[in-house]
């Protein structure tokens, strides 16, 4: 709990922005990826363990995706029928995930991790 309010240097809160505009800036362009930059840099550059790193990560992608889809919806790209049916099946996965993550430990977790990584790079070559 003490995390909450650790205090940050003017250089670690420079850093943190700036993963964070890195973040934004894919998930508007991709949108995805955000989390994926997030956990990277939060595990590489601040420190955090694998389990905190993601946990983190969806945390900050709340209020990016939320900015992310008025922008979307406000230029008519969203099928809204598709997307609710997909969040619906995307809130059992999310708390199946989410209990996944709690008792796997870091090692598996990374492991499993760039294992999913190297499958979407070679589906996007072999596109």
């Amino acid at each position: 709990m003490k995390e909450i309010f650790k205090k940050y240097s003017k250089k670690q809160l420079i850093k943190i922005s700036l993963i964070g505009i890195i973040a934004g800036i894919i998930c508007g362009l991709f949108s995805s990826g955000g989390g994926l930059v997030f956990v990277l840099a939060f595990s590489a550059f601040l420190g955090l363990d694998a389990k905190k790193a993601r946990a983190t990560a969806i945390m900050c992608m709340l209020p990016i995706i939320s900015a992310t889809t008025i922008i979307y919806g406000l230029n008519s790209n969203i099928n809204y029928m598709l997307g609710i049916k997909c969040a619906c099946g995307g809130i059992i996965g999310s708390v199946v995930g989410s209990f996944i993550l709690s008792k796997t430990n870091d090692k598996c977790l990374n492991l499993f991790f760039i294992i999913f990584l190297v499958y979407c790079i070679i589906k996007m070559i072999l596109k």
